[in-house]
Formats: C-alpha cells, sequence, structure tokens
C-alpha cells in the first residue's frame, strides 16, 4: 500500500523534481520510499508496509533483467495463486509481496494481466526497452490513478497534487466543472477541477507511447438478475462469497481492525472479520451519533469498540486540511468525518475493513424503493405527469406536502435519477447562482450509462448509474484519501469480484422489496449477527450541519466565505447569502425543504479553491505553513 507518482518527458533537475512530488503525498507511504529515474522516465514511490515488512518489498519493484519497472499503490488478494503460477512458469520472485506478482505478469501475459486480477490496485509499469508505459486501475476505482499531458511531458500518480511540483504542469481552473458539481456534489466524469487533468476511469488501462496515450476499457460488470436458485440457496451463497472475501481481504502481516456503524453492513463484516479492535465516530446532538448502537452490537460479539465524539470545532478546524488530501471537492459532509474516523484507527493499527460498496452491489439505497412504490400513480400517462411536475415545481410553495413526489414522477427514471445524492442544486437553481457560462449538463454524464442498460429493471439501472458515479466519485474518493491522510489502509471487502460475480446474477426481488432494501444479504447478516442490526434501515453516515449553520459562530464563517472575492468570481453572491439567512431564519429547513446541502456544496467548493488556487501551491499539513 502507498502512493506513487512519475512522469515521462524531459525535465532539468529530473530527480529532485521526482522528489518535490514524492514529498507532496509522503502521508500515503511514510514508512519508506522509492525512486527510478531515467533519460525518458521517473517513477517515485512512497510506502506503507503491510505485507513483507522487508525492505526487500520497497518499490519500485523490477523484473528479473530490469528492463520493467513498476510502482503499485493497493493489495492483490489472488497474489499467491498468481505468484505460484509464474513461478511454475520459470519466473523467479526476490521478495513476497504481491506487488510483485504485477510486474512478472505483465512480463507473462501484457495487458492480460489485468483479467487475472482480484484486488484493489492502481499501478504504471514503464517498459525500459520499449520506452513505454502501461498503466491501470481496478475495476471499482478504489484506488486513484490521474494523468496529464502537458508541454510535452506525461504526469501521473495518485494525487493531482504532486503534478503541481513539476515545472511541465499548468495550473490552471477547470470552471467547465463547476456545474456539474453543484448537482452531484463531486466532479461525475474523468475530467477534474484542474484543466488538463483527469482520473483514470474503472476497470480502464492506458499505454503511452511515442507522446501517444490510448486508453481502453479491460471490464465492465453486467447485471443480469438470472439466477433460478432459491432464495435460501442464494442467502447461503452470499454467506459463502462473503466469507471468502473477508478472508483474503483480511491478509496482512499487521494487525487488521474494521470501522463500525451501527448499520448491517460494517456490522456484519466485523462478525465475520473477527477482529480484534473496532472504531466508531459520532457527534454530539443525539440522532447525528451511531456510538452508543455501536458499542452495544460490538459487547454482543465480543469485540473492542473505540469511540469518539467529534465536536464541531475541530470538525470545521480541520477544513482546509482535509481539502489539501481531498485534491478535489466533495461536498459529501460525511467526508470530514470519515477522516477523524481514519485518524482513531490509525493510532492503533494500519489496516482496517470498511462496509462500502455494498448497496451499489445488494440494493442498499432507501430510493431504490421508489420505482416499485406508488405503481398505480405511476400509470398515469406520461405527458399528464409531466404537467402535474411542472406546475408542482413552478406554482407550489417549497415544503408543500406533495410536490417533490409530482415533480420526481413527472419525469422518466433516466431523467431524475443521476446520484444517490440528494437535496443538491437542480440543473435550473445551478444555472441561477451561477455568474459565469458553467451550466450543469446532468443528462449528458447519465445518458451513455442508462444506454448500457438499456431494457433492465428500474433498481439494475440505478445501480448501475451509482456503481459509475456515487461509488466511484464521491464513496470511494473519500474513504482513499481520509484513509491515506492518516496512513491507514482500508480495505472493501463487499468491492470484490467474487461478490460482484454473484450480486450480477441477483433478480430484483432478492435484492428489494419496497421497503426492504438489500434482502439477500440482511438475509445472509440476519443468519449471524442480532436482527435490530441485521433488519436497521439504511442511515448513511449523520452530520449535524443544518444544525450548525444556524448558529452564529458558523453562519459567520460562511457568511464570510460567500461574501469573499473568491466567491464573487463564480456565484451571484447575494442569492448565496439569502439561501443562507433564511436557513439561519428558520425558513426552508424542514427534512423535505432543507437548503443546508446546497449552502454546504458551495462552501466546500470555496474552501478548496482558496487552499489550491488563492495562496500558490498548496502546502502540506504536515509543514505547519501557509
Amino acid at each position: 500500500m502507498c502512493g506513487f507518482a512519475g512522469f515521462v518527458g524531459e525535465v532539468e533537475d529530473r530527480e529532485q523534481v521526482l522528489v518535490n512530488m514524492m514529498n507532496t503525498i509522503v502521508h500515503r507511504g511514510p514508512d519508506s520510499e522509492g525512486r527510478y529515474v531515467d533519460e525518458d522516465a521517473a517513477l517515485g514511490f512512497r510506502r506503507l508496509s503491510i505485507i513483507d515488512l522487508s525492505s526487500v518489498g520497497d518499490q519500485p519493484l523490477y523484473n528479473e533483467d530490469r528492463s520493467m519497472v513498476l510502482v503499485f499503490n493497493g493489495e492483490i488478494y489472488n497474489y499467491q495463486d498468481l505468484r505460484k503460477e509464474l513461478v511454475e512458469a520459470g519466473h523467479t520472485f526476490v521478495s513476497n509481496t504481491d506487488s510483485e506478482t504485477l510486474i512478472h505478469g505483465f512480463e507473462e501475459w501484457g495487458e492480460g494481466l489485468v483479467d487475472r486480477l482480484r484486488g484493489m490496485y492502481a499501478f504504471a509499469i514503464w517498459d525500459t526497452k520499449r520506452k513505454r508505459l502501461f498503466a491501470a486501475r481496478d475495476i471499482f476505482g478504489i484506488k486513484p490513478l490521474y494523468y496529464a499531458q502537458m508541454n510535452g511531458t506525461l504526469m501521473f500518480g495518485s494525487e493531482i497534487k504532486s503534478f503541481m511540483e513539476h515545472p511541465k504542469f499548468d495550473k490552471v481552473f477547470n470552471e467547465a466543472a463547476l456545474g456539474n458539481y453543484l448537482s452531484f456534489q463531486f466532479v461525475p466524469t474523468n475530467e477534474t477541477f484542474f484543466k488538463g487533468v483527469f482520473c483514470l476511469q474503472p476497470g480502464h488501462c492506458f499505454t503511452y507511447e511515442n507522446g501517444e496515450m490510448n486508453i481502453s476499457r479491460y471490464f465492465e460488470p453486467h447485471f443480469t438478475g438470472d439466477s433460478k436458485k432459491s432464495f435460501e440457496e442464494v442467502v447461503d451463497d452470499v454467506e459463502r462469497v462473503m466469507k471468502e472475501s473477508v478472508e483474503k481481504h483480511k491478509i496482512s502481516d499487521v494487525e487488521v481492525a474494521s470501522y463500525l456503524s451501527s448499520g448491517v453492513d460494517s456490522s456484519y463484516l466485523t462478525y465475520l472479520g473477527q477482529v480484534d479492535h473496532t472504531f466508531t465516530v459520532g457527534f454530539d446532538e443525539g440522532k447525528y451519533s451511531e456510538i452508543q448502537d455501536a458499542k452495544e452490537f460490538a459487547a454482543s460479539i465480543n469485540m473492542q469498540n473505540d469511540a469518539k465524539v467529534i465536536t464541531p470545532e475541530e470538525y470545521w478546524d480541520k477544513l482546509s486540511d482535509i481539502q489539501y488530501y481531498m485534491d478535489e471537492p466533495v461536498a459529501d459532509p460525511a467526508a470530514i468525518a470519515l477522516y477523524f474516523l481514519s485518524e482513531e484507527a490509525s493510532k492503533k493499527v494500519k489496516v482496517v475493513l470498511s462496509g462500502e460498496g455494498s448497496d451499489e452491489l445488494f440494493g442498499g439505497y432507501n430510493i431504490y424503493c421508489e420505482p416499485l412504490e406508488h405503481t398505480g400513480f405511476n400509470k398515469i400517462p406520461m405527458p399528464l405527469r409531466r404537467v402535474m411536475g411542472k406546475f408542482a415545481e413552478y406554482c407550489l410553495p417549497r415544503g408543500m406536502k406533495g410536490r417533490g413526489f409530482l415533480m420526481r414522477h413527472g419525469k422518466t427514471l433516466e431523467e431524475r435519477y443521476f446520484a444517490n445524492a440528494t437535496n443538491i442544486f437542480t440543473e435550473r437553481e445551478a444555472d441561477k447562482i451561477l455568474k459565469k457560462g458553467c451550466k450543469p449538463g446532468i443528462q449528458k454524464v447519465t445518458r451513455p450509462l442508462y444506454e448500457r442498460v438499456k431494457g433492465k429493471d428500474s433498481v439494475t439501472k440505478m445501480q448501475y448509474v451509482d456503481l459509475h458515479l456515487w461509488l466511484v466519485h464521491d464513496i470511494l474518493m473519500k474513504g482513499d484519501k481520509m484513509g491515506m491522510a492518516n496512513s491507514l489502509e482500508v480495505r472493501v471487502p463487499f468491492l470484490d469480484k467474487k461478490v460482484l460475480e454473484l450480486a450480477e446474477t441477483l433478480p430484483l426481488d432478492y435484492k428489494v422489496r419496497a421497503p426492504k432494501t438489500k434482502v439477500a444479504l440482511r438475509g445472509a447478516a440476519e443468519k449471524v449477527i442480532r436482527s435490530k442490526t441485521a433488519e436497521k434501515k439504511k442511515l448513511g453516515f449523520p452530520i449535524p450541519i443544518r444544525v450548525w449553520l444556524k448558529e452564529e459562530k458558523y453562519y459567520q464563517i460562511v457568511k464570510e466565505m460567500f461574501q469573499s472575492e473568491a466567491a464573487k468570481k463564480f456565484f451571484n453572491t447575494e442569492l448565496l447569502v439569502k439561501m443562507l439567512d433564511d436557513h439561519k431564519n428558520g425558513k426552508n429547513t424542514n427534512e423535505k425543504t432543507d437548503n443546508s446541502r446546497k449552502i454546504w456544496t458551495v462552501y466546500i467548493f470555496l474552501v478548496w479553491y482558496d487552499r489550491f488556487f488563492e495562496h500558490g501551491k498548496p502546502v502540506h499539513p504536515a509543514m505547519n505553513v501557509r
């Protein structure tokens, strides 16, 4: 587990440039570092030692004749099987790491290597003879991989900030990404907020040779829903595949712990993993804390639980540093809470299990019930429902009961559903609040995804969209960045190739029976953990943002940012302040019309922009300098 940075192209003092790039991501790998530099390429590595703790496992790693060089971030869970096959084929290994399997595997199978891998990974291999770079990202996008072609140079690495240390990098704000960010709360494409910087999409790889980039997709999920097994048989299959996945994800030469909320996902993983430590965070505002439920569950299975109550002061004080670690703004308030959860865990362990991906694979989000409810209303012809939806949007007052229902059902699923984020800006709202022409294009983002699952049921369509948008650009982005900010490896056993193969076969009835979600998974969990936990409704990570924004202290902090010169570059600031004032004064703050997420989305963007664009190059928090 580590982070890497590198480049292909000419530059003066190339080794020092590489060192500077690596220093920006020291948090990803504080245990050791390594570098490879020749006249064409430079690859740098920061290591967090998990498997084979000796220095023999340090990267970069080489093949037998040192003609190929590897840097790698992640874990390969089937590396022992692959290693055995490669040894039998005549390859010589010098370490016990999973990393070395990649370099020999690429020698043996070429780009076909990626089809054999089971794990989370981003890696790059430099072929010194062909002057060719090959890079790949895992099938879910658990580990990040960015690249930029600028001024005759290719830069690549685990985090964008490392590029800023390269003399050929042009740091230019990508204003075109702002509109979609306001609607999604993240940038939902392979673009980033840095013009010319892209993230390699999940299940994709690229080759770079003679200045040309060739990107291809090597994996795509296919939901068939074709299982003919009985429900009981499927539940047994879920139990079997999850046990096996957790066993694989526990391979380590250091202790493995677990995050623990009060929900079924982390509780089931914790039970299956039989870990010694579990970690939970929460807040002091009643319903915004799962600590008591988590402690009760941990006690019920005789496991230790370390819990931390996050204060409002430390939550807000860390926002700027967290934006440094994130690289790009993600307006999910849970990202900040996840930072503190990772920080607590890192005090005792280097590796944790986490429950991400369960909802996308097994049908867990509450909104997945929506297409299965109100079926009588949905029989009304769509032209009439469109008229009713437009009337509700433009004529009915915000907060009026039924307004949101009519608006949603006045659109097709493909028109209304674009991610599992709620209460963010509609396209019309975003266009109104933006000063410049960077309008969101939601349909442009989602249409190609819906095309790939044409003819599938509505829940499968929503899963597919969330797998490619919400999971990649929100859930996994913050999971990786917040864990690595604290030098902590986060492993996600639900996001495993074998688990996906099973999930793809589940018929709709084994995923969602409104109002129940994750039907088959809950059935497996209930066999071994208490029903109170196995049947608990999806909660998410509750954060009291809406409460804090009513307090004078935090209201003033946000208002000052909303009136800043940076805000005036992009937004109609009088509308921002009005939205904030309405919230503080009690308007539009019931559950259905709460504007706090809109306020937070803009505020987090401005905090990030301040860190990356208002003060030159961003400074690593460990340096204690602004």
